[in-house]
């Protein structure tokens, strides 16, 4: 099995991103995106999860993250099998959304299709975490994460973006606080 993608060291920082199954834009209500920020401040507060970038797009996130405390590998499939739970529930009961039969039926399906699943799934397998050996891709990273919204034709600037850290970087109220990355000198 092939190591590179896969937590390492958990001395170092690592950009991940998961996706939701099927690629379905789960991520259009506020609420939605809520969940995944109460399940991170929860793991920052009592799994040593250490945040330095992030973004909520539609159907996918985007994170660098470290641990000096717990294993990442650890934190992320707790966090994923948490907001799965939580996501499922939410989906269920909100009263707005038009599409929960059929987004619990596509969930169902995947679900049904993994054999480390029992009849559903709401993420993806894998997190793809990549070690950011060098602070020039740690930047390159950084910035990818944040213009993001922009390529997707959400926003014109990367601050102007609430579900993303790229406020904080720019001293703006952001949704969650985040461990500030020093600036990259050329």
């Amino acid at each position: 099995m092939s190591n590179k993608y896969k937590f390492g060291n958990n001395e170092k920082l690592y950009f991940i991103s998961f996706s939701v199954v099927y690629w379905i834009d789960l991520f259009i209500r506020n609420d939605f995106k809520q969940i995944l920020i109460n399940s991170w401040n929860y793991c920052k507060k009592n799994k040593g999860l250490e945040i330095y970038g992030w973004c909520i797009m539609t159907s996918h996130v985007h994170m660098i993250i470290g641990s000096g405390q717990d294993n990442l590998s650890d934190i992320v499939r707790d966090m994923k099998r948490h907001t799965s739970q939580q996501l499922k529930e939410a989906i269920m009961h909100h009263p707005q959304e038009s599409r929960k039969q059929w987004m619990l039926w596509m969930k169902q399906r995947a679900g049904k299709r993994n054999g480390n699943n029992a009849n559903f799934q709401l993420w993806q397998q894998d997190n793809h975490p990549i070690e950011l050996n060098t602070h020039q891709i740690l930047h390159q990273k950084l910035d990818y994460i944040h213009n993001n919204p922009i390529e997707a034709g959400f926003v014109e600037k990367p601050e102007d973006y609430l579900y993303s850290s790229a406020r904080n970087y720019y001293g703006l109220s952001s949704m969650m606080d985040v461990i500030l990355i020093d600036p990259l000198v050329v």
